[in-house]
């Protein structure tokens, strides 16, 4: 049994790996758009990036609201948490921002070695400085991770969010403040929730031998309902971003014809699958006997956020679709 769950995650990782690996070619089949060099490896280096964006963002949310469970340590503002998976996570980010920095200094091409790389090439042009903001808030992050001020991670990661951002919506977009502020709202609530949930988690299987049941369910029943205000702000950011790039009349048609709109619809669906999951685990939580089964559906609702963040990290590598 003790090896089984370190597996089980070493598994998911890899499978939710070859979305992004494998999935441009699936996607752009028989759209007739050009497929970007190096696509897979990009698509991969995002969702890594965002995969450390959600997990320090979502311990510290979780940390929050723990602080507000009665009966954990209140008196003391420290009820007992997880090791953090925070150091980590930025070492990955750092790493992903690094990579995606080095194919940026090269004109948006990936390199064939370092003497192709410019570096300083990345200070001249708007995506080279967010590239590099992100490669530093990221080294910062991970400083302060390991400080005695943990919480202090938190301006770094909002500075790689506001980078995100702006890289999305380039100045040449109609409306760019409007996409990167709608952008922004869309990553933040969904670093919260997908972050969030895991370690949520992981602090009810600790506190189910320290503090109870009660204390558990009521942590878990904090973060079901701030979930619930999390999954509205992110369809509505995510319909409206959608439909500023694909106008009303062609949704439907691009969402077929185009490789964007295929992974935006698989997107969609996986969200679907997310909200029915968390559905559930909130009717468990408030009708069953034992209100922690519902860490079952839970459980799977973190699968299935995994395939999500694979979703979006291949949708940021792929072609824009065009304002038929």
């Amino acid at each position: 049994m003790t090896l089984t769950r370190p597996v089980a995650v070493l598994v998911l990782v890899a499978l939710a790996a070859l979305i992004p690996l494998l999935g441009p070619s699936t996607a752009l089949h028989g759209t007739g758009e050009a497929s970007v060099p190096g696509v897979g490896g990009i698509a991969l280096l995002r969702t890594v990036l965002f995969a450390a964006l959600c997990v320090p963002i979502g311990e510290l949310f979780v940390d929050r609201l723990a602080r507000s469970v009665p009966g954990t340590g209140r008196a003391t503002g420290r009820p007992v948490a997880p090791r953090s998976w925070s150091p980590w996570a930025a070492a990955a980010g750092f790493s992903a921002a690094l990579g995606l920095a080095s194919v940026v200094a090269t004109g948006n091409l990936v390199p064939d070695g370092l003497s192709d790389i410019d570096v300083g090439g990345l200070y001249a042009s708007r995506d080279g400085k967010l590239a590099l903001l992100e490669v530093n808030a990221f080294l910062v992050a991970g400083l302060c991770a390991v400080s005695r001020r943990p919480a202090t991670q938190l301006w770094p990661l909002a500075a790689v969010l506001v980078a995100e951002a702006l890289r999305a919506h380039p100045a040449t977009e109609h409306a760019p403040l409007t996409g990167s502020g709608l952008t922004l709202v869309h990553l933040t609530c969904a670093a919260l929730w997908t972050g969030g949930l895991p370690h949520a988690l992981r602090t009810l299987r600790l506190w189910r031998r320290r503090y109870g049941t009660e204390a558990g369910a009521a942590l878990l029943g904090l973060y079901a309902r701030v979930a619930a205000v999390l999954l509205a702000a992110i369809t509505a950011t995510g319909v409206w971003s959608s439909l500023r790039r694909m106008p009303p009349e062609t949704v439907l048609e691009q969402l077929t014809a185009t490789a964007y709109g295929r992974v935006l619809l698989s997107k969609v669906l996986l969200v679907a699958a997310v909200a029915a999951l968390a559905l559930w685990a909130r009717q468990r939580l408030r009708r069953a006997a034992d209100p922690l089964t519902a860490c079952a559906p839970a459980r799977a609702e973190v699968v299935a956020l995994g395939l999500v963040v694979a979703a979006s990290g291949l949708l940021t590598a792929l072609p824009v679709p065009i304002r038929w």
